[in-house]
């Protein structure tokens, strides 16, 4: 069965030249700048539902080309003589369906004036980055609920006081 969700298609190098944090991070380590993006969007994926596909453009290193998947986030470095933007126009037009919406995250003016020819949506580096950092907050802000309601006795919180007095004597015989 096919995969019907939303796709976020995403310029890796760009997203990470256009973070703050990860430009600083990308000038002393590259792959940790990689890693670091890669596990963001591994996370907003669970997070918004889309399926979510990162570009690498590979283009001037020879024998490249690859794609798989990492933490169910599907990753592609470009073939030899391939931009990440002609990558993007491809697999945008790939995964375009009736029911499917394409959006495209990249702060690339022409390519994204391409893909809005193609009926993508595009996200700006910082919009996506917006987003990113308020799915984070949702998912804290839930983690505390849910470890606070644990730390209760949820039930000793339904029962009358009628009821806990009964349990008590029970209790203590």
């Amino acid at each position: 069965m096919r995969d019907k969700r939303d796709v976020l298609l995403v310029d890796g190098y760009n997203m990470i030249g256009g973070w703050p944090g990860l430009a600083a991070l990308s000038k002393n380590d590259l792959q940790a700048a990689r890693d670091s993006l890669l596990e963001r969007l591994a996370d907003y994926q669970a997070f918004s539902g889309r399926k979510v596909v990162v570009i690498f453009d590979a283009y001037r290193v020879p024998g490249l080309g690859k794609s798989f998947t990492q933490n169910q986030v599907e990753i592609h470095f470009t073939k030899e003589k391939e931009t990440a933007d002609e990558c993007i126009e491809r697999l945008s037009y790939e995964f375009a369906s009736s029911r499917r919406q394409i959006y495209v995250a990249t702060s690339d003016m022409v390519e994204q004036h391409v893909i809005f020819g193609q009926g993508a949506l595009r996200i700006s580096a910082r919009e996506l980055l917006v987003q990113i950092e308020q799915s984070e907050k949702e998912v804290k802000s839930k983690i505390v609920e849910r470890s606070e309601s644990a730390s209760r006795n949820t039930i000793d919180s339904k029962l009358s006081p009628e009821m806990r007095k009964m349990f008590e004597r029970w209790r203590r015989g």
